[in-house]
């Protein structure tokens, strides 16, 4: 789901008497709110803080804040009719709401092809769980509410981390080591080969997950297939990985010089070791730890006799200072 998410100024509230509690809104939209707060309804331009589950009507879960531990952070723009986050003009913080989008007025002629979802309907469940209205503010007083807000929600995040992982490891009685810089290490499967050296390419296949159990991505077909993950267009064979030269995550660069050729093992990388305080734009929240289940299957060494590459000397940019 993606963030510049969105608000419709939109037309007069329809009845609702055969859609179950639900009321219409423009473009065949329904929505039932659960928690009904009072307060300031969200108008465009507010910033916003909500909580979602996506699912098919058969309740097959598409996606999940709650999964990845984070709640997704917005702010509300126009948007078409039947788009699901018209709904927020309807709703304050505190709200929580059932939403169902009808998947062919989101999929039209001519338009991204319609997903293979059975039934009419994509459902969302929605909790606001925090506005920062925009209303005549200064840019700054409003930039500055907003990172008071998000500056606290990192505290929180960074403060629990370490205890989900220890919590994570005892739940799954798992027994491995840990290394100096806080990197969990579990040898699954023993190989015999030698050890990769810093420089040596490592050829690996992966598996990374959250700590909740839900599959981020990998290059394994069979897993990949699932957890609908699948994409037809990837090859699904190891990817090669230079050792030790920061080309990685840390957690990489240091538990792959700790794998034999052959070997299958577990890592539980703490986010200092991974993604750290900024995440990762492909789906990984701040301060997050994550599960890498990999198996080294082939380790080969830089040609000592292969021609060195030369970096061309760049042209020297002479920046004049501004001012008056």
């Amino acid at each position: 789901m993606k963030r510049n998410l969105v608000f419709l100024v939109a037309a007069a509230l329809g009845l609702a008497s055969c859609n179950g509690g639900f009321k219409q809104a423009p473009a065949g939209l329904l929505y039932n709110v659960h928690t009904d707060k009072s307060g300031s309804k969200i108008n465009v331009g507010d910033f916003v803080s909500v909580n979602v589950i996506a699912k098919t009507e058969g309740d097959s879960v598409l996606m999940s804040t709650y999964q990845t531990g984070t709640p997704s952070y917005l702010v509300m723009r126009k948007t078409q009719p039947g788009d699901v986050f018209n709904v927020f003009q309807y709703l304050t913080q505190g709200d929580s709401v059932t939403v169902k989008t009808n998947i062919d007025s989101l999929y039209k002629k001519g338009g991204p092809r319609r997903p293979p979802f059975k039934g009419k309907y994509i459902v969302y469940e929605i909790k606001v769980e925090k506005v920062v209205p925009k209303g005549k503010l200064p840019d700054s007083v409003w930039n500055s509410q907003i990172k008071t807000y998000l500056g606290a929600q990192s505290l929180i995040l960074k403060n629990a981390e370490d205890a989900k992982m220890k919590k994570y490891i005892a739940d799954n009685k798992l027994v491995g080591n840990t290394t100096p810089s806080g990197l969990f290490y579990i040898v699954d499967q023993q190989g015999s080969g030698q050890k990769p050296a810093v420089g040596d390419t490592a050829y690996v296949y992966y598996t990374v997950k959250f700590l909740n159990g839900k599959v981020l991505e990998t290059n394994i077909k069979e897993v990949a297939q699932k957890n609908n993950n699948y994409n037809p267009g990837l090859p699904y064979k190891p990817i090669p990985v230079q050792v030790g030269v920061k080309k990685m995550i840390a957690g990489w660069d240091e538990g792959l010089q700790l794998m034999n050729k052959g070997e299958k093992a577990t890592f539980v990388i703490p986010s200092k070791l991974a993604y750290g305080e900024q995440g990762n734009p492909g789906g990984v929240p701040p301060y997050t730890t994550l599960v890498f289940n990999l198996e080294m299957v082939n380790i080969v060494h830089p040609d000592p006799n292969a021609p060195k590459s030369v970096v061309p000397n760049q042209p020297t940019v002479q920046v004049k200072p501004t001012g008056k």
